[in-house]
This record gives structure tokens, sequence and C-alpha cells, in this order.
């Protein structure tokens, strides 16, 4: 009720949102005040309360108790439904097909009788999938912080590098100028979540192609079209076969693509699904940070 009277602004509003008597929201912030020997609101001089200086340090704290008893009843319930019968799966494109083949792998072993359903998706789309309750456990890319409802750990990266067929200009070139990215076509992966809406990641050319498929993406850069960052497990077998080249561009090396293990804060995983976030985090521990790289 507390956090109701400062979310909604008034006691009025408060019992509107909680159903409740404007009476029974005064005397229950009495009381709690009565509790903590605090005065949490003024009441005197204007028509909506104000939070005192003591109110707004037992703010915070009310927020942490209010998180980890919804976190908790939100387990107790997990628990008490038993294993799930399907268990819905967003990972990100760029993250390696191998990890998640071999997680998948032991997932089939280890819960044959739960079905799964696999979303692969690119950029803010995971997130929405999660959010949208589409998928329960999403394996993001690095555009989880400040998404409201979602929890997540860090779950492995994955490095990017610049590439072009070999007779694309910069992969003919000595030396590639600085700046000189610009010049060309760059193919970029896209989306069309909400959350990268507007936006651009790593991108350098003001002359760029959208693509919303990653295999589309590296088919076209094999065929010489234009440049673009790939993660590296997937082209390692071009770079050696020499049908696609790395690109040493002195002001784009290439970068950290992070993930993150997401899934709703109000609905989290059950047995199944947590075994499957835990082992893309415990297989993310094994990356190694490339020195010299920053993150994208």
């Amino acid at each position: 009720m507390f956090l109701a009277v400062v979310d909604c602004g008034s006691f009025a509003a408060a019992g509107r949102r909680l159903n409740r008597a404007v009476s029974v929201v005064s005397y229950t912030i009495a009381n709690l005040e009565a509790q903590l020997g605090l005065t949490l609101f003024e009441r005197q001089g204007t028509r909506k309360p104000t939070l005192t200086a003591a109110g707004r340090a037992v703010l915070a704290e009310a927020r942490l108790l209010a998180n980890g008893v919804a976190g908790l009843r939100a387990k107790v319930k997990g628990l008490l439904e038993g294993l799930e019968s399907e268990v819905d799966l967003a990972v990100d494109v760029m993250l390696p097909g191998e990890r998640v083949g071999r997680v998948l792998r032991a997932f089939r072993e280890r819960f044959p009788t739960v079905s799964l359903r696999l979303h692969v998706e690119a950029l803010g789309a995971v997130a929405a999938l999660v959010l949208d309750r589409k998928a329960v456990v999403g394996i993001s890319g690095p555009l989880v912080a400040g998404v409201e409802g979602v929890d997540w750990v860090d779950a492995g990266s994955v490095v990017m590098v610049p590439v072009a067929a070999p007779d694309h200009r910069l992969a003919r070139m000595a030396a590639i100028p600085p700046g000189e990215g610009r010049n060309h076509i760059q193919l970029v992966l896209s989306d069309r979540s909400r959350f990268t809406e507007g936006r651009d990641f790593a991108v350098l050319s003001p002359h760029s192609w959208r693509l919303a498929d990653l295999s589309a993406k590296h088919a076209l850069l094999r065929e010489g079209i234009g440049w673009g960052n790939m993660p590296l497990p997937l082209v390692q077998g071009d770079l050696a076969a020499g049908t696609l080249l790395r690109l040493a561009m002195p002001d784009h090396p290439g970068g950290i693509y992070r993930f993150s293990a997401i899934w709703r804060r109000d609905t989290p995983p059950g047995p199944a699904a947590c075994w499957l976030r835990d082992q893309f985090v415990t297989l993310g521990q094994e990356d190694v940070a490339k020195h010299g790289l920053a993150d994208l």
C-alpha cells in the first residue's frame, strides 16, 4: 500500500488501484509509520502526500522487499507446478550453433518428456519474445540493460569480425585507410522489435543494406556485395578456405558481442527451463575475452 501511494500520487488513487477505501489506505499507512517509528509522508500544506526524507530512504528498501516477495511467490508457484510439458526457448542468432546443439542434445537426454520450441531471432526480438510470454527463457544479445520486468545473468560472448569477399575492394587494399568502410555498402543485421526500432549497432557506413536473416547476410558477403560484421565461429571455415577475408580496418577491428540469459521477473522458469538457462550460462563462462576488442 505504501508503494501504491507513492506510485499513484495520492491515497485516493492508491485506493482505486487496490480496490480499498481511502480510510483503509490512510489507516494502513499510519499503522506502518507507527511500526517503523517514522513519518513517511508530509500531509499538511499540500493536496498530495509528499515523501519525507525518511520516506525516500524507506522507498528503495520497500521496492527491494516487494520484488523479493514477488520473486518468492513466483518460485514457489513454479516448484508446486512441477516439470513443464513444453519449453519455449529464444536464442540470439549470433549464438554459435555448435553451442546451441550441444545444450539441446543434452536437454533431450535429460528431459525426454519435455517438448521444446526454439525461436532464433536477432537483436531485441529475443527480449520481446520473453516479455510477450512467447518464450520463457531467452539468450539475448547486449540489449537487455534497462528493459523493465526482465532479470538476466551473463551467458558468455562471441567475437565479431569485419569480413568481405576476396574480390571486394576493401579486401584487395594493401592497407585500409581509416574511414574507408564508410565508402562501401555495409550489410547490417536488423530486426523489427520495439527495442531496436530506429537504433543502429556497429554501423559505420551510410550506405547500408538491412537484412533480418544472418544466413542471407552471410551469402551476400560471400557474393562480394558488401562488407559486414560476422560472428567469428560462423565464418572460420570461410576464412580458412579464403571465401571470406577478415578486414584489417584500423577504425573498426571488430568487437565483443555479449550474451545474457533472460527471463520475466514475474514468471521465473520451471525446472527444465532453469536447466537450459544454467547450461548456457555455464558454457558462457568458458568464453575468453579477446584483448584489444571493445564491446559492441
